[in-house]
């Protein structure tokens, strides 16, 4: 598979869950995959540190595609594109 640049990727929706504590970021990313079609990807701004390791897992277990992840200013920046 080709390595991504997930700066200019282009994302259908963002889900800003920077104020949330865990599960709180994971949560909004279940809800908001159901938002975006098939092969559409979301972005997921969580300060949550816990969310790196839990939304890749989901993805995963879901079927869906967890493209990676960008630090942002105190948040990180998680990629995730619905397979199914």
């Amino acid at each position: 598979m080709a390595e991504i640049d997930l700066e200019k990727l282009e994302v259908t929706k963002i889900v800003d869950a920077r104020g949330m504590a865990c599960p709180g970021p994971l949560l909004e990313a279940k809800k908001s995959i159901g938002t975006v079609s098939v092969g559409q990807t979301i972005e997921v701004l969580s300060g949550d540190a816990s969310t790196k390791n839990d939304l890749p897992k989901w993805a995963a277990k879901i079927g869906h595609e967890f493209l990676g992840a960008l630090p942002g200013e105190g948040y990180d920046r998680l990629f995730i594109t619905r397979r199914k």
